[in-house]
C-alpha cells in the first residue's frame, strides 16, 4: 500500500471514529506488551447525568502474541458512597482456529466487550472503575503471572438515549 493510500484509510478512519455521539466516556490505559496479574486498570469515571440510562464496555486491545481463546476480567465499579459492585467475566477473544476477534487493519485488534446494560449513575460524586485479568491455565489454580499480547485496556460509557 502506497503512502498516499495509507493517508487516506487514516483519514476515512479517524473521521468515522469521530462521529461518535453516543459516546460520554472512552479512555485506554497501557500496560505494556502484556498485563501482570497484580495490575489493576482503574478509571475515575466523570459526572453522568443520574436521569439517563448508559451502556458500559470494557475495551481491550490485543495483538497475535495473545495465547488463548478467552479472557477472564474482574470488574469493580465503585460507587460514590465506597459500596462496590464486583462482576467475574468472560469474553471470547479467538475463533476456535486461532484468529482473533475485535475491529483492527493490522495485527492488535480492538474488543469492545459489552459489561452493563442499562446502567444509572444515581448519586453524586466520584464514580471508579476497577479491572484486573483473571485468565488461568487450564487445570491450573494460580492465575498467569503475565498474560501476553494485551497492550491497553479501556473503559467506555454509551448513553442510550
Amino acid at each position: 500500500m502506497n503512502l498516499k493510500n495509507s493517508i487516506l484509510l487514516l483519514l476515512v478512519a479517524v473521521l468515522l471514529f469521530s462521529c461518535d455521539k453516543r459516546s460520554v466516556f472512552d479512555e485506554y490505559k497501557s500496560v505494556g506488551n502484556a498485563w501482570h496479574k497484580d495490575s489493576i486498570v482503574s478509571f475515575d469515571l466523570p459526572q453522568l447525568d443520574p436521569k439517563k440510562n448508559y451502556n458500559l464496555y470494557v475495551n481491550v486491545r490485543d495483538n497475535s502474541d495473545y495465547p488463548y481463546n478467552n479472557m477472564f476480567l474482574i470488574v469493580s465499579l465503585e460507587q460514590p458512597n465506597h459500596k462496590v459492585k464486583v462482576d467475574t467475566l468472560e469474553y471470547q477473544m479467538a475463533n476456535l482456529d486461532g484468529t482473533l476477534l475485535g475491529n483492527g487493519f493490522t495485527d492488535i485488534k480492538e474488543n469492545k466487550l459489552f459489561y452493563k446494560g442499562k446502567e444509572r449513575f444515581s448519586q453524586k460524586g466520584i464514580y471508579k472503575v476497577h479491572i484486573k485479568h483473571a485468565v488461568r491455565q487450564t487445570g491450573k489454580i494460580e492465575g498467569l503471572a503475565l498474560l501476553p499480547g494485551i497492550s491497553d485496556v479501556g473503559f467506555r460509557i454509551e448513553s442510550i438515549e
